[in-house]
Formats: structure tokens, sequence, C-alpha cells
């Protein structure tokens, strides 16, 4: 008999991770491992249990997912990461990619298309869609044809993005555990990069290109 796949669930979300739990504990062929609300609770269960991939959320407290990405590529190579977000596909997919993740959906997903992809990447390594694969091909252009945020880093691009979406400064330290201080260097590269002047020129930036709902 074939061995089940192994997965392990890491969303700060409680009600995410029931939601998961129960679509793929109807799988014959899939067994959760492990849940984590963030990358503590990750760290504790790998010392425990191995998966063979793990489902990864993007916006945490603390280590947001490209982060633990990267760290997990460095440290659990032969580990799959399948990205499942709340973002749609156009703001962290191709960053999520190039982080080392096998693949990206976005929670809206059906679970039909979930399960699939699990699978694919269980069995081919990578879960590609068309836009996606778009995208990735067109991100390899010359740096000077790229939009300013794209130029950013990941942790600038998720401080533009929460500036954008209202958030204080004060606010977003709390949220990713940085000193206020911290976050306004931050912040002062993201204006300098993309040449703003203002958290509203800032704003008005992100709705243009779609980065914020």
């Amino acid at each position: 008999m074939q061995s089940r796949i192994k997965v392990t669930i890491v969303d700060d979300h409680s009600v995410v991770r029931s939601g998961l739990v129960k679509i793929l504990s109807d799988e014959p062929d899939m067994e959760i491992v492990a849940e984590a609300n963030g990358y503590t609770e990750l760290r504790k269960s790998l010392t425990e249990t191995v998966p063979n991939i793990i489902l990864l959320d993007i916006s945490m407290p603390g280590k947001n997912g490209l982060e633990i990405l990267k760290e997990l590529k460095d440290n659990n190579p032969d580990i799959k990461v399948l990205v499942l977000s709340m973002h749609p596909e156009d703001r962290f997919s191709v960053r999520s990619i190039k982080a080392g993740a096998s693949g990206y959906l976005t929670k809206e997903s059906a679970p039909e298309e979930l399960v699939d992809a699990i699978r694919q990447v269980h069995a081919n390594g990578k879960f590609i869609t068309l836009s996606l694969a778009e995208r990735l091909m067109n991100s390899f252009e010359k740096d000077s044809n790229k939009l300013p945020h794209e130029k950013l880093s990941d942790r600038e691009f998720q401080i533009l993005c929460l500036i954008a979406s209202g958030s204080k400064i004060k606010e977003i330290a709390e949220k990713l555990f940085l000193s206020p201080a911290t976050i306004a260097t931050y912040r002062a590269r993201v204006m300098e990069k993309m040449q703003l002047r203002s958290n509203v020129d800032l704003t008005n930036y992100a709705i243009r290109n779609n980065l914020i709902e």
C-alpha cells in the first residue's frame, strides 16, 4: 500500500486550520501530521514529525510566510511548501515561487483544487497555474522594466501593503514583533525606492496596482 502524503498546516487562524483539516481528512491518501499557528509552533512540530508538504499562509504575526519559507528551504530543503494565501495571485505568487515555494493557491480556491495541488506537488514537485507561469516569465525581465514595488524586498513589500491598508507604524510593529523605529526605517526605504513622499501617495499607488483590497 502506498504511503499517505504527510501534511502540516501553518496558519494563525484556527478556523482556517480546522477547515483545511476537514477537507484533507476525507482524502484517503493524505494525513495531517501537525498544525501550527506560526513559526515557533512549526519549528517545534518539525522536531517531532517531518511532513512531505507544508501548507503555509503568508500573512502571520512575527515571521511572515515568505521569511518562514526561505528558512525552511535552507534548513529542510526536502520539504515541499504550498503557499495558501488570502492574497490574490498577483500580489505574492511570484515572490513565493522565487523564495522556494512549490505552488501558490488562494484560500478562495475550491477544495478540489487544493487537493489536486497537493497531489501534484507531491508527485511532480510543482503546481504552477498558467497565469502564474506567465507572471514568472515576465518577472525575469530586466529590473528597468519592473514596477517600483517589484524592486522592494519581501519585508519592504509587506510594510508597503500594511501602511497602504491603513495600519499605523505602532500597529505594524506590534503585528510583526519589531520596534516602531525599525518599521519607520523600512517605511523610509520604501518611500525612497519608490520615490513617494507620503502615505497618501503610497496608498494611491497600492490601489492603482491592486496591492490592497
